[in-house]
């Protein structure tokens, strides 16, 4: 029981770690206004804060890769999804991204959805 708690634990700190590096890559790539894909990459690559949303996404899939030998993959990926409540809350309030009762509707289902495979986990 114990190991499934530490599991489990890890796994939200796994969902954590990818949604601060989405609002890392975001904040590194800034507002882009251009189309041509080489001045994107070009920019990307050249960002410290892009560099480090990828070590955190790597860091991330390596831990993740120890919570799928302890869980079964039917209770672990379902908080992948919690994961969309994070960013959209942080994308509000860090990003300044707009705010809709819509997506907060959206990820409200979300946590209904995960509670309910948690109870049967």
């Amino acid at each position: 029981m114990q190991s499934k708690t530490i599991a489990l634990g890890l796994a939200l700190f796994c969902v954590l770690l990818t949604s601060a590096a989405q609002l890392i890559l975001k904040r590194g790539m800034g507002a882009t206004t251009t189309v041509e894909v080489g001045g994107t990459y070009l920019r990307a690559f050249s960002s410290p804060q892009v560099w480090l949303g990828l070590m955190l996404y790597g860091t991330s899939a390596l831990l993740w890769l120890w919570v799928l030998s302890r869980l079964d993959v039917s209770l672990a990926y379902p908080l992948v999804s919690l994961g969309f409540v994070v960013t959209l809350a942080m994308g509000v309030l860090w990003l300044g991204e707009p705010f809709s009762w819509v997506r907060v509707g959206g990820c409200t289902l979300i946590v209904i959805g995960v509670s309910l495979l948690a109870l049967d986990a």
